[in-house]
């Protein structure tokens, strides 16, 4: 834990390496792509939990790793952002599935520390394209359904109010529609 801590406090913060491809917004609500490089990360799925309550398990365990609790004790600093994703089912409803995934800072690229936590691995994932909201009013599920399902006419009010991954949005969740 205090490794952690020293790492939040002292540890350098690295950018996760993107080009910006495009900048919108949809109401209240800015956001970029951006294509976003590959590299080494450290993952954490969770599964059969609410999108606010598997981002509750699997933050700490990724801040922790980065933070020392790794097989060299070694805290690495941090990159920004870490991401996560949800999944959608055939229907158009968000599965019980989250995975986050942090960058490991370049410094460790080619040697990254073994995560001491099982649930956390190691991926070499190819680069991405990501929407990064820069204006945060509600919850991030809400904000990310808003802006990108809209651009594929999806209704978002009944996906979001029917969708139970969507329960415990922090604060009322505004759909602008």
């Amino acid at each position: 834990m205090l490794g952690m801590i020293k790492n939040s406090l002292f540890g350098s913060v690295e950018t996760w390496p993107w080009q910006i491809l495009s900048k919108g917004g949809k109401g209240e609500v800015s956001y970029e792509e951006r294509a976003c490089e590959g590299g080494k990360f450290a993952t954490v799925e969770v599964t059969d939990k609410p999108v606010d309550e598997a981002l509750r398990e699997a933050m700490p365990k990724v801040v922790k790793y980065v933070g020392g609790s790794n097989d060299k004790g070694i805290g690495m600093g941090m990159t920004v952002p870490i991401s996560f994703a949800v999944f959608p089912s055939a229907d158009g409803s968000l599965q019980k599935k989250l995975k986050v995934w942090f960058r490991i800072p370049n410094e460790f690229q080619s040697d990254p520390p073994a995560p001491s936590d099982d649930s956390i691995k190691i991926e070499d994932r190819e680069g991405i394209t990501v929407y990064s909201i820069l204006k945060v009013r509600t919850s991030l599920v809400a904000q990310w359904l808003r802006v990108r399902l809209s651009t594929q006419g999806t209704r978002v009010r009944a996906l979001v109010r029917g969708d139970p991954t969507c329960r415990g949005a922090a604060g009322p969740v505004s759909h602008g529609r």
